[in-house]
């Protein structure tokens, strides 16, 4: 299935795992917020320090303006291909459209590394 129109660049394998590591890691020594109302809330009110968006949402419009909203309050995103691994990865039973780290804990270093590459891929375009 082709990346649906809000999909902003096509991250490398390593860098998706990576991703979803760091949200994993987050999860259990900082803070997370699940689901794209808590997204939303957390970019707003400038607590977001990186938001993970998954591919697979239907329909797209749901999660279609987190890229811009992210990219307004210069907040670091990245996409995912699942939301059920996303989902799963947040410590949630179900499937997860969008998340955002809001204290990274012991994955604050591995955020940086993966803000860094995501800098590097755009930069590229």
């Amino acid at each position: 299935m082709p990346n649906p129109y809000y999909v902003t660049l096509q991250p490398p394998e390593e860098l998706t795992r990576a991703t979803l590591e760091a949200v994993r890691l987050a999860r259990t020594s900082g803070k997370i917020r699940k689901g794209v109302n808590e997204v939303i809330k957390s970019i707003e009110r400038g607590q977001a320090k990186f938001v993970v968006i998954s591919t697979d949402v239907d329909p797209p419009e749901i999660v279609a303006f987190l890229p811009t909203l992210c990219d307004e309050k210069k907040i670091p995103y990245m996409f995912v291909p699942s939301k059920a691994q996303l989902g799963e990865v947040a410590g949630i039973a179900v499937a997860a459209s969008a998340v955002s780290i809001t204290d990274p804990g012991e994955a604050k270093g591995y955020l940086e590394e993966i803000v860094k590459k995501v800098a590097e891929i755009r930069q590229q375009k």
